[in-house]
């Protein structure tokens, strides 16, 4: 049996910035954000709101969609590159939080791509009878690490919170395949000293080439084509990018998730979001093969096929 999605759930802060107020903060306009990113707005969390308090109430809300007590977890992973402090790490905070006593906690750090690092991570745990139900959060404040004068990163993030309960799902259902990689000679075009630093054109010269190639060699992996597959979630990152994996899948649009128009790019938690939105709004159903696919700071990228369903 493979290892699998049996709860989900997310949160997103309450305050929406538009392009609009950006406007009047720095030099760029609506039409600009909107015609390079597809974002009109994003969501950012308050100042007595950190990372920890964001993923406790997905992970929280994760946990009741699945039925599970919190002491019946045994692994919490995090991905997030904005945790509260360097330590103790976030995966740590959620577990005192939650009261789940028995689950060992670590965070995850690959920018973007975490949540498919922590997800293939549970997925080992799981299907060598190690751990029976592991927590998977993606959860950022990108907010508190964004230079807010600095029109070429500052109108692409937002803040929020996704999280999936992971456990073995029935035969055929699941992670069928995954890729992970990472090339660190790239680090030097994403990168965070005090702020967010990013050469776009690197990063979308990056982004678009490795998005696609990644979705096709998970699909050959599984021994699968891009005729099976039922619905793309890509990192929500910039729909040009977005556009570019979809286009290589030959998904029509309406198969593809896109929530970067509402709530810009949260790195690890924007694929854990998107799904979130996707599987309450009916548009995937048991038995869809899933594409998820990200790339991030590092560089890394990470993707997976999943057949939907417990």
């Amino acid at each position: 049996m493979n290892a699998g999605i049996i709860g989900i759930g997310r949160y997103l802060p309450e305050r929406i910035v538009t392009n609009k107020e950006l406007e009047q903060q720095m030099d760029t306009s609506d039409e600009w954000i909107r015609t390079r990113t597809g974002i009109e707005e994003r969501r950012i969390a308050s100042d007595d709101i950190d990372t920890s308090d964001m993923g406790y109430i997905a992970a929280k809300r994760a946990l009741d969609d699945a039925g599970i007590s919190p002491e019946q977890i045994d692994l919490i992973l995090v991905a997030t590159v904005t945790p509260d402090r360097a330590f103790p790490s976030v995966a740590c905070m959620l577990q005192e939080k939650l009261g789940a006593v028995r689950a060992a906690a670590l965070d995850v750090s690959a920018a973007c791509a975490g949540f498919m690092y922590a997800m293939v991570t549970a997925k080992q745990f799981i299907e060598t009878d190690t751990y029976k139900y592991v927590l998977v959060v993606g959860v950022e404040k990108l907010s508190k690490i964004v230079d807010w004068t600095d029109r070429n990163t500052a109108v692409l993030f937002g803040d929020g919170a996704g999280a999936v309960v992971m456990g073995k799902v029935s035969e055929g259902r699941g992670i069928v395949s995954f890729e992970l990689g990472a090339d660190g000679t790239g680090g030097k075009y994403l990168y965070h000293d005090d702020y967010v630093v990013m050469n776009g054109r690197e990063v979308f010269k990056f982004a678009v080439r490795q998005m696609g190639e990644s979705c096709i060699r998970v699909l050959e992996k599984a021994g699968l084509t891009k005729a099976d597959v039922d619905f793309l979630i890509p990192h929500q990152a910039n729909i040009r990018i977005m556009e570019a994996a979809r286009e290589r899948l030959e998904l029509p649009v309406e198969r593809m998730s896109i929530t970067v128009n509402k709530y810009g790019n949260t790195s690890a938690a924007s694929i854990p979001i998107s799904l979130v939105e996707e599987v309450e709004a009916g548009r995937i159903q048991d038995d869809d093969l899933i594409i998820m696919v990200g790339f991030g700071g590092g560089l890394t990228w990470g993707a997976i096929a999943l057949r939907w369903g417990k």
